[in-house]
């Protein structure tokens, strides 16, 4: 799980000093003939990335942290999704091996952590693609060959991801993706309650530039009907060329405190399709998710009173809560069907007890 998988080296990271201390005596210790190799630049550096990581520390566990556990919790999680883009890709990989939670001599399935992206690009250090070869001789020996993606999750998201061990295999199981023959089933805590209780909804999804004092891009809602401003009657509409088909499927299984725990099961794979689909479509955003809350605008989701009051949060905190969205079970046709089941991470969990949605038993 996300806040349990990162303890470890959260705990050992909270004496940054040392590390300094160390590098310091490195020099002074070892003698002229020592301190005469090492460059000064070299000393510096070692000093700034040292100071770095104690004012990141200082943050979390300063007497400002808050006192409140929730939004203590909401702090820590924003810290370990930022630490894990600093940790050595060796400590990233173990932290996967501890999240797997299936294995056969095809595939290796773990349960993604919250915050950690699946591919690389502009500002990030570590992501899933990187570290599989070293996952993957973890899991096995020196010379095993490294693991392969099947599909991806968004940053954000946790839960099962499947994990191939080889490039056959991937190809199998890419093709069993695309030809939508993988059942998915996903968990999210949205605001307010869909109408009706339980249905599909079947809009296609396009992305489009939002005009605003920040101009953003966002996928968005591109139907193919509207209702006459003169009769009320449904009117078919041009098909936007650049549009995607997108199918979600949901169910209402708790509901309480302005929150509702949904089951979703996306037919199709449209990016940010679930949030899309929930937030616009049915008028019900997913839980942390600041991104589609609004359209014209970038800015922190506005929680109900009773929401704030059952996670004892401040509205002005609520730009650190979570997006609480979790792909809960995967169901892949190899040879013979294998259902893989991934618990929520306690965060997620912890919301849950919080706003009182009783959690579905298997």
């Amino acid at each position: 799980m996300a806040a349990a998988s990162g303890g470890g080296f959260l705990r050992r990271w909270r004496r940054p000093a040392e590390g300094l201390g160390r590098a310091v005596r490195a020099v002074c210790g070892s003698g002229r003939a020592a301190a005469g190799a090492l460059r000064a630049e070299q000393l510096a550096e070692r000093l700034r990335r040292s100071e770095e990581k104690k004012r990141e520390v200082s943050i979390l566990f300063s007497p400002q942290t808050p006192k409140d556990p929730a939004q203590r919790r909401i702090r820590e999680l924003a810290m370990l999704s930022k630490q894990l883009q600093q940790v050595h890709p060796n400590v990233l990989a173990k932290v996967l091996k501890q999240e797997t939670v299936y294995q056969d001599e095809e595939i290796v399935v773990i349960n993604k952590p919250y915050g950690l992206p699946v591919h690389g690009g502009p500002g990030i250090k570590n992501c899933i693609a990187d570290v599989l070869p070293i996952l993957a001789k973890m899991l096995e020996n020196m010379k095993a060959e490294p693991l392969h993606l099947c599909h991806r999750l968004d940053k954000e998201t946790t839960g099962v991801m499947v994990l191939a061990r080889s490039k056959e295999a991937a190809d199998r199981i890419r093709l069993l993706f695309k030809t939508r023959q993988v059942e998915k089933i996903y968990w999210a805590i949205s605001l307010g309650d869909p109408d009706p209780t339980e249905g599909i909804v079947e809009i296609p999804i396009v992305e489009k530039e939002v005009q605003s004092h920040q101009s953003h891009y966002k996928m968005t809602l591109a139907p193919n009907y509207r209702l006459s401003a003169e009769d009320g009657k449904v009117v078919k509409i041009r098909k936007n060329r650049n549009a995607e088909s997108a199918v979600t499927r949901y169910r209402l299984l708790a509901s309480s405190a302005a929150c509702s725990l949904l089951e979703l099961q996306p037919i199709t794979g449209v990016k940010h399709q679930i949030c899309v689909h929930l937030a616009y479509g049915l008028g019900c955003p997913i839980l942390g998710d600041h991104k589609y809350s609004h359209w014209s605008k970038l800015a922190p989701q506005k929680l109900p009173g009773i929401t704030l009051k059952r996670l004892k949060l401040e509205q002005s905190k609520a730009r650190h809560l979570p997006l609480h969205l979790h792909a809960r079970r995967l169901s892949l046709p190899l040879g013979k069907r294998i259902d893989l089941v991934c618990k929520p991470p306690l965060f997620f969990q912890k919301t849950l007890r919080k706003l009182e949605l009783e959690i579905p038993k298997d």
